[in-house]
């Protein structure tokens, strides 16, 4: 009885074939790492975003009677302070903030702003300020308003 060796020898892939499905399962790893990258950076940039608009309404939180904010906002520890705020837009990796009150330092203060670079990068700045405003801007301005104790974006 004759067997057919050669038969049993072409039963598999070539090293070519295997090569070819490596190199197309490599390029669609690369492809998906490249968009999950620019998920997590757009992620970052919602997540610092949130925390900035979220500092209108902590700023709130400290307002006296007489309708100033607390002493040292940008600062301070106190209620109504944005400390934490801005630690959180800190850590979602914003950078170039500005935080800037209409009063002196150890004052209260009668409107506020703040503005940071996001971490898309380029000139994608957020800013939220005292009157309600929240957007992104083009670049980092924080100017003085009607008088010289007012701030905004």
């Amino acid at each position: 009885m004759k067997m057919n060796l050669s038969k049993n020898l072409k039963s598999g892939f070539t090293l070519i074939e295997l090569l070819v499905v490596v190199a197309i399962i490599g390029i669609l790893a690369y492809v998906v790492l490249a968009s999950l990258n620019t998920a997590r950076n757009k992620g970052k940039d919602a997540s610092a975003q949130s925390s900035m608009s979220s500092m209108r309404a902590q700023a709130e939180l400290g307002v006296n009677a007489s309708g100033q904010y607390v002493a040292d906002l940008c600062t301070a520890s106190t209620t109504g302070s944005l400390t934490t705020l801005i630690t959180a837009v800190t850590n979602a990796g914003a950078t170039s903030s500005t935080c800037a009150m209409s009063g002196a330092a150890a004052a209260t203060s009668a409107s506020w702003a703040y503005a940071a670079l996001l971490p898309t990068g380029g000139t994608n700045y957020f800013c939220v300020d005292s009157t309600g405003f929240a957007g992104a801007k083009t670049s980092l301005t924080i100017t003085g308003g009607v008088s010289s104790t007012d701030f905004g974006c």
